[in-house]
């Protein structure tokens, strides 16, 4: 078994997974970042024993997938927001330690990639981009069966790729990213920005509601979903154009509500990617669900140790 770990901002997640990607059990906690990384390391802990000694089982490497920045040849985090104070920790270090195993570490949009490369709808697939679409955007890439590193083994950003130089303000420092206006929270502000103030109540629609009222034909709702299509279908679009792959995978709590968006996104796609094959790169749904973060982190050690030799 894989001893898998899922570094949230706000749960961490834990559990054991085997060789075919198949969650055994699971159990975890809040992050409470604030009370320091000790804390959560200590976390950690308890819970891999816990897992490992409720199973009977010898736990033979661990993967890990984190929130935020991070150095994954180090294993250290790096700066990320919602673990304050955790900044160059090494949960790779002191994991491997403790258990007396192999350790990696990899931000969740890589561990998410490899997750559907393996295991997932991008199972067979050599070329794959992975997207992530939530409150925020991210994800990863796989190039001949390869997770792609930049330097110093960064991971691509997809959801800062900058499509309205005049839009929204991101946290990135740019204006008008591709996560400043698609991310699910991109849409909460627009809806919440433009919706006629004589009509509203006072109540912040999440996402979801949006979508659900969308499918109820509530004419504004129906507005924002048109421009969430158009916005995701051009965010897709660009990847295409750069990078022609066999195949996107798209997960994320937005992408609960595919079905609004799909018609868009193809047309967009249609429309903007005449000078490379575009009809070739499928795009699916992620296919792991609610466990894929945990899988993603055994997928990591898997790709880092396991499956090393077979590239």
């Amino acid at each position: 078994m894989i001893g898998a770990v899922d570094i949230g901002g706000t749960k961490i997640a834990v559990g054991l997974v085997d060789d075919c990607g198949r969650v055994i059990c699971r159990v975890e906690a809040p992050t409470e970042a604030e009370h320091g990384y000790g804390v959560g390391l200590r976390k950690i802990t308890q819970m891999l024993r816990k897992v490992s000694h409720g199973t009977g089982t010898v736990i033979r490497g661990i993967g890990i997938g984190s929130t935020g920045m991070l150095d994954p040849m180090r294993g250290e985090l790096l700066d990320v927001d919602f673990l304050p104070g955790w900044q160059g920790s090494s949960p790779v270090e002191d994991l491997s330690r403790e258990f007396g195993v192999s350790a990696a570490m990899e931000n969740d949009g890589d561990a998410g990639a490899l997750a559907e490369a393996y295991w997932g709808a991008g199972k067979g697939k050599s070329r794959l981009v992975y997207v992530t679409v939530g409150t925020g955007i991210g994800g990863g890439m796989i190039l001949d069966g390869r997770l792609y590193r930049g330097v110093a083994g960064a991971h691509p950003e997809f959801g800062h790729h900058v499509m309205e130089a005049s839009g929204p303000e991101c946290t990135c420092g740019f204006r008008g990213c591709w996560e400043a206006l698609a991310a699910g929270s991109s849409m909460e502000k627009w809806y919440e920005e433009n919706y006629p103030a004589t009509e509203r109540h006072g109540e912040r629609l999440s996402a979801r509601m949006i979508c659900d009222l969308a499918r109820k034909g509530d004419e504004f709702a129906m507005s924002a979903v048109e421009r969430e299509g158009a916005y995701l279908g051009l965010g897709l679009a660009n990847l295409i154009g750069l990078f022609v792959p066999e195949l996107i995978v798209l997960g994320g709590g937005m992408m609960q509500s595919a079905d609004l968006y799909f018609e868009k996104i193809r047309e967009v796609i249609r429309r903007g990617c005449r000078f490379v094959p575009a009809e070739k790169t499928e795009i699916a749904l992620a296919s792991l669900g609610e466990e894929a973060n945990l899988i993603g982190a055994a997928a990591v050690w898997q790709h880092r140790y396991a499956r090393a030799g077979q590239h």
